[in-house]
């Protein structure tokens, strides 16, 4: 090809590109003063004729999206240039967080968004019988908790894509039954990222702080990265690694500290034209340094989410977790059966979570939120055998 047919090729292009752009800009400004749904579709035209990735570019994509009801695709544009943590599970409530610091941002001008949270409610709590439950005499206790929770998270915008976000998440529950702890989290994250194009890329530092019971307390820590991808309006690829460390400063949980490194990948899928969510994800790592009589573990599992929603006060979901922990120490543990209750084997787990939810936005920030958990710890050693089953009745308000 010769130059000038190169450089006609390329001043094409770039007159698509500015044209794009302005057809953009035009229905955005059109938008932020009147949010309807036939602006809405004017912005998401304009986005197809490949306007520039700028952050403002898909910050008012997505808001376009929320107004048309594909709450999907309004999450995979939001999240290509924002960043917040320790955010509702369910698609309804995460998007309107982001809508909300999309507004700040654009239409206020804002450098600075964020978002606030306070929620309270009851609940029940049942350790449903297994082999282990059973041998030990923890089998069948039920527990009436009360719970609350508290927190928020802030993202600063700074020049050419980046930005620098933090949150903090405190969650404590009470329970009715003396010989059951009370529970009791602090969960912290500060972080900087990068979007260029449909990529984001955060690297930070995060941990938490639970009570263990009887004066005990556990500290993590840790160093991540994690990336996506809006590989198009209907998907995202997201990759994620973490370093970190677990450890019980003191008392008879002392032993259990230990360092791990884990990897995941993840795909987030849009729905029944962005009503629904559906997110699957893999990881795999190695817990190490650690006193365990088990020794170190490696360990692999998977994620399935879906989310859906009726409408934009209305929405439920569902996931199921799993996880595969390996243990490298033959050692002595309990067997009801044996001649002396011991065996000598080497520890495998299989631990599963299921759950599922309800959201239903009752007036303006206030959501009802009735939520189920069940819980089944799976292993070769009878006494790591547990099970457990959830039910809690939360209302949520959001700032």
């Amino acid at each position: 090809m010769s130059r000038s047919r190169r450089l006609e090729g390329a001043s094409r292009g770039a007159l698509r590109v500015f044209v794009g752009a302005m057809a953009l800009l035009g229905a955005a400004v059109a938008f932020a003063a009147d949010p309807d749904p036939a602006r809405a579709r004017e912005i998401v035209q304009a986005a197809e004729t490949k306007a520039p990735d700028t952050v403002a570019a898909h910050l008012e994509l997505g808001r376009a999206y929320y107004v048309l009801g594909q709450y999907a695709e309004a999450k995979i544009e939001f999240e290509t240039v924002l960043r917040f943590d320790n955010l509702p599970q369910d698609l309804l409530s995460q998007v309107e967080i982001y809508n909300q610091a999309a507004k700040q941002a654009l239409d206020e001008k804002r450098a600075l968004t964020g978002f606030g949270y306070a929620e309270t409610g009851v609940g029940r709590y049942r350790v449903n019988s297994t082999r282990g439950t059973d041998a030990l005499g923890g089998g069948d206790r039920r527990d009436t908790f009360y719970n609350a929770r508290v927190g928020g998270g802030l993202n600063y915008a700074l020049q050419n894509g980046y930005a620098i976000d933090g949150s903090l998440d405190y969650r404590f529950r009470y329970y009715d039954n003396p010989d059951s702890r009370d529970d009791s989290d602090l969960r912290w994250r500060l972080a900087g990222s990068r979007s260029f194009g449909e990529s984001n890329l955060a690297v930070g530092v995060r941990g938490r702080t639970s009570y263990r019971g009887d004066g005990d307390y556990r500290n993590d820590a840790g160093l991540f990265t994690d990336y996506r991808y809006r590989i198009d309006p209907d998907n995202q690829l997201t990759l994620g690694a973490e370093y970190r460390r677990r450890r019980y400063p003191e008392g008879r949980l002392r032993d259990r500290s230990r360092t791990s490194a884990d990897a995941s990948a993840g795909w987030v899928r849009s729905l029944l034209d962005g009503s629904g969510s559906l997110t699957v994800t893999a990881h795999g790592g190695q817990h190490f340094a650690t006193d365990r009589p088990d020794g170190n573990s490696s360990f692999y599992g998977a994620t399935v989410a879906l989310d859906f929603t009726v409408n934009n006060k209305l929405g439920w979901g569902t996931f199921a977790w799993w996880e595969r922990d390996a243990y490298n120490a033959d050692r002595v543990h309990f067997h009801p059966d044996a001649l002396d209750n011991s065996v000598v084997l080497r520890r495998k787990d299989n631990l599963y979570e299921v759950g599922a939810y309800l959201v239903w936005e009752f007036a303006p920030s206030w959501t009802l939120r009735p939520e189920l958990l069940w819980i089944r710890d799976q292993s070769n050693s009878v006494g790591f055998n547990y099970s457990s089953t959830e039910f809690w009745l939360n209302v949520r308000k959001g700032f």
